[in-house]
């Protein structure tokens, strides 16, 4: 079998990665692709970044899958840049490389007592089970806080809020499990900086949060204000408006003495988490003005002592720096010109790619996600020439293997699934998620 026209490496197996494989699939170029994957297991955030109650987010996964299984594209799991293998490296075996590595850190909030705070990315790692996250959270707090009105947000509330049994339905293991039933948690207090016409939960996310038969959402009427400004935006956005639809809707509403209970708080900005002890005893929060016609808030002076126990921020997902790669620590991204990585002078490097959140930022849906791909793809399809020296896929194993990298390859990633799938069977669901990658590398074998 002869060595394709063009060899392109993309480092990360989530959604970006794959689309960009598939658009470099799809194309009139003979090429084949290798994707390598820090983890075991692909899919990035589809797996380890949404809640493990919204299956129906999780239905792209199928569409995913169809890329892995095609001829021109191989999976590399269990193998990571920087670590078993260098950029330059790959240089050697590749004529271009796109990284594709997303954003898992949390932003930070910038007040006082923020240390003693806990980054939703965090938290969601734990109950989706990420392999390299430990595998105990406390959840002894009764009262909690969670700053953002984001999905992140609506997910980490409905996570706190329901019970135990409730997810047990779901893809969680047992360690997930056994922590949310021994949670004491019977009040989530979600607050935002702006007022409700600005809130950035998805209408179909928001409704949902009311499903649960154990959780009450109250949404409280101080601060519930849409002056003109916030109406001209809910003009605007559709979403936003039926966003709103729902929250008005929810103002007011008879208590139906639900045992858990979700608080959405508007126009009240985070100023201070207080503490003792190194535990969390308040978070103190500032009422704000409707937004200007900037969507910037003011702050009135008047301050709020909630009695929380924890605080969770989920203010935005944040990527961070690679290995040999230049990195905008302010826009938390690597530069790029649509795509192509740029050098510290502005100039283009030659063979080198970026896109999905490491490109533009953890803003937008799957289907920015799929444009951003074909935008990068098609400049390194205009771009590259075949010129890596050792170019036959061969030349990849054999230096992996030198190394001792064990990569997982797409057959080792559907025996993974594959248990999974009959772990769940067995316990009458559709999947129980292994936890550990030792568990992971053992099946894959």
């Amino acid at each position: 079998m002869s060595t394709p026209a063009l060899r392109v490496a993309i480092i990360g197996a989530g959604p970006a990665g794959i689309y960009a494989a598939d658009q470099l699939a799809k194309s009139d170029v003979d090429v084949s692709v290798d994707i390598l994957e820090r983890l075991p297991v692909p899919f990035g955030l589809v797996r380890y970044g949404v809640a493990p109650d919204h299956p129906r987010i999780k239905e792209i996964v199928k569409a995913l899958h169809r890329v892995l299984a095609r001829p021109e594209v191989r999976l590399l799991g269990n193998v990571e840049l920087g670590v078993d293998v260098k950029l330059e490296d790959l240089r050697e075996f590749y004529d271009a490389v796109v990284v594709a590595t997303g954003a898992k850190a949390d932003r930070e909030l910038g007040i006082p007592g923020e240390e003693l705070t806990h980054g939703a990315a965090d938290f969601v790692s734990w109950y989706d089970a990420h392999p390299d996250d430990p595998q105990e959270w406390s959840l002894d707090a009764r009262h909690v806080a969670v700053i953002g009105v984001g999905n992140v947000a609506l997910d980490v509330a409905r996570v706190l809020a329901k019970t135990g049994a409730e997810m047990l339905t779901t893809d969680i293991p047992d360690h997930v499990h056994r922590g949310l039933v021994a949670k004491q948690v019977t009040d989530v207090h979600v607050f935002a900086r702006r007022g409700p016409a600005y809130a950035k939960f998805s209408p179909l996310e928001l409704r949902e949060l009311n499903h649960s038969p154990n959780v009450e959402v109250v949404v409280h009427p101080e601060g519930f204000d849409v002056d003109e400004h916030g109406m001209a935006h809910v003009q605007q956005h559709k979403a936003q408006k039926m966003v709103l639809d729902t929250l008005a809707n929810w103002v007011g509403r008879e208590p139906e003495g639900k045992p858990h209970r979700i608080h959405l708080h508007f126009c009240e900005a985070p100023v201070e988490v207080l503490g003792t002890d190194g535990r969390v005893t308040a978070l103190r929060t500032e009422r704000t003005h409707s937004p200007n016609a900037d969507g910037t808030v003011t702050g009135t002076g008047e301050l709020t002592d909630w009695e929380v126990g924890a605080v969770y921020r989920a203010v935005g997902y944040r990527s961070t720096p690679l290995v040999d790669l230049p990195f905008d620590e302010r826009a938390a991204v690597v530069p790029n010109d649509g795509g192509r990585v740029l050098d510290l002078a502005g100039e283009p490097v030659a063979g080198l790619y970026v896109t999905g959140w490491i490109k533009r930022g953890p803003v937008g849906l799957i289907g920015h996600t799929k444009s951003d791909a074909a935008e990068t793809v098609r400049h390194l399809l205009a771009d590259t020439e075949p010129a890596a020296p050792h170019r036959e896929p061969a030349a990849v194993d054999a230096y992996l293997a030198e190394r001792g990298v064990e990569a997982v390859r797409h057959d080792g990633w559907e025996r993974i699934d594959g248990h999974e799938i009959a772990l769940g069977e067995a316990a009458g669901r559709t999947r129980v998620k292994l936890a550990t990658r030792a568990e992971m590398l053992q099946v894959s074998r």
